[in-house]
């Protein structure tokens, strides 16, 4: 009987843990199911590029896993029982299907968070996937010279779209609010080259700017000011998906799973959990941010203690720690900010154009990884499989 082991989500933690599965356990009883309801990888780093009018190049999954064994499942999740253990998706013609279980991998990670604030969800957008992103770049598109456009939030997905937009866009007028000084987390030299490309940029920037309110022309803030805005981007923060909170996984505050250091669910241990879905601790005894930097190591870890427990060796443990913050600002400038183990900021950067190049290598490598998930892998399990139901799965009238 087949080991059937199915991973739900395949941005970059669902990808590469897929990928990594079928290279630790090429083995003819274990079946691995990715789930996920785009036939395409999203470079979700890229999403502020895709937003400003840049063409991404398309990363069909059928071609990444091709010959793997790693068989595509185009549907969305539904519902999670983990006591169970099954998982129920939704293709895009409304089909039903029940998938079971003996291993899972839950990889759906997070989404917009419009914080609640009134007005966010009717009048601003979002760019934490592609949707949102292709329906800002038409937005943009449509945007008359001169017209204001703000981006709520100074995180590095804030700091990347107003940048990139005001890059593309120098006639647009745009501005950046952010809740405390620009850049805080950075180091001093980090504050004053971001300070230096933003204001080269053109970009006003309102520090220490709560927003309570969003309207179709302006954005209201907690001191009483009226920001123009024909176009408001929402870049706060982000909302784990809501599937794990019907379940009776041990979670987090903040609906996250909560893991060991193996990425295994502390209530359920035929459950895993990696990326922005998961709270794991890292250096210092700190929660690990919603990253990729965090997410990739993340799939790792959980992929190598799967195929370990499935082989009864010894769990390796894969090393989960910060090196740099890496942020674009625009095509032709970046920063990289260097940091200790627990993500704290040291004074050593890498700035200008060097530090854009530096950028895009990560990013192109984060992308190759995903693209490539079984170089070296044994050639007896390089099959192409379809996702076909198996035996345990029964198809459910929708």
């Amino acid at each position: 009987m087949q080991h059937r082991i199915v991973v739900l989500g395949a941005g970059y933690t669902g990808a590469v843990a897929a990928g990594r599965l079928a290279k630790r356990l090429h083995r003819e009883d274990v079946a691995i199911t990715l789930v996920n309801p785009e036939p395409d990888f999203v470079e979700r780093v890229r999403m502020h590029q895709l937003a400003a009018g840049q063409d991404l190049r398309p990363r069909p999954f059928d071609e990444m896993f091709a010959g793997t064994g790693v068989a595509l499942k185009l549907a969305k999740v539904t519902s999670v029982d983990v006591d169970r253990k099954s998982v129920t998706v939704t293709a895009a013609d409304g089909h039903e299907q029940e998938l079971a279980y003996d291993t899972l991998v839950y990889a759906l990670g997070s989404g917009w968070n419009d914080g609640g604030v009134p007005g966010t969800a009717e009048h601003a957008h979002d760019i934490s996937g592609r949707p949102g992103a292709l329906r800002l770049r038409d937005r943009l598109a449509a945007l008359q010279p001169g017209r204001p456009v703000v981006v709520i939030g100074g995180g590095l997905t804030g700091l990347e779209a107003a940048t990139e937009i005001a890059e593309t866009r120098p006639d647009l007028d745009v501005a950046l609010a952010t809740r405390g000084a620009l850049g805080a987390w950075l180091s001093e030299k980090g504050r004053a080259h971001l300070r230096k490309v933003v204001d080269g940029l053109g970009i006003t920037v309102h520090e220490h700017t709560a927003v309570t309110t969003v309207a179709a022309d302006r954005v209201a803030t907690a001191d009483g000011r009226d920001i123009p805005a024909e176009v408001t981007v929402w870049t706060t923060g982000f909302a784990v998906h809501p599937i794990a909170r019907a379940t009776t996984l041990e979670l987090a505050d903040d609906g996250r799973i909560v893991v060991d250091g193996t990425m295994r669910s502390a209530s359920h241990p035929d459950v895993y959990a990696v990326g922005d879905a998961a709270t794991a601790i890292g250096p210092g005894g700190k929660p690990l941010r919603m990253s990729c930097a965090s997410g990739v190591p993340m799939a790792w870890q959980a992929a190598d203690a799967v195929a370990a427990r499935l082989a009864g060796t010894k769990v390796p443990r894969v090393p989960v720690r910060y090196f740099q913050q890496c942020v674009s600002l625009g095509r032709k400038e970046g920063l990289i900010q260097f940091v200790t183990a627990d993500d704290r900021a040291v004074e050593r950067t890498l700035t200008g154009r060097p530090a854009a190049l530096y950028k895009e290598l990560i990013c192109k490598g984060a992308a190759w990884g995903v693209a490539n998930p079984t170089v070296g892998m044994p050639s007896r399990r390089r099959r192409v499989v379809r996702a076909e139901p198996r035996s345990g799965a029964r198809s459910v009238a929708a």
